[in-house]
């Protein structure tokens, strides 16, 4: 499988470094290692069935998703490298979009 870089690049896909991408963002997060280790081979086999060729965006959007449901705090460290965030607004902006997605969905009972 290759992945084609932003620059247009196409370089060799190494499910390692999605391994050390969760694992930095994982680290001091009580994650063991091999849920790690199965989190980076289930967004790898993810990949392949997309086909032999995925853009670098396709590989990062793949770890935020799993991340999501792995470990909100690990999300959002990955999430921050990820979109270069530069202030507080940028970490405000994804923690809303964060909870509107994983928060429960409230019935009325007035109906």
């Amino acid at each position: 499988m290759v992945v084609v870089k932003r620059s247009g690049d196409r370089v060799p896909f190494e499910q390692n470094k999605i391994n050390e991408g969760i694992a930095a963002a994982a680290k001091g997060r009580p994650i063991e290692e091999e849920i790690i280790l199965l989190t980076a081979a289930a967004i790898a086999e993810e990949l392949r069935l997309v086909g032999p060729e995925v853009t670098s965006e396709q590989v990062g959007f793949a770890v935020l998703e799993h991340l999501r449901e792995l470990d909100h705090v690990a999300y959002m460290r990955f999430v921050s490298v990820y979109k270069g965030f530069d202030d507080a607004a940028d970490f405000q902006r994804e923690i809303t979009l964060l909870t509107k997605a994983t928060e429960p969905k409230r019935h009325d009972s007035r109906a």
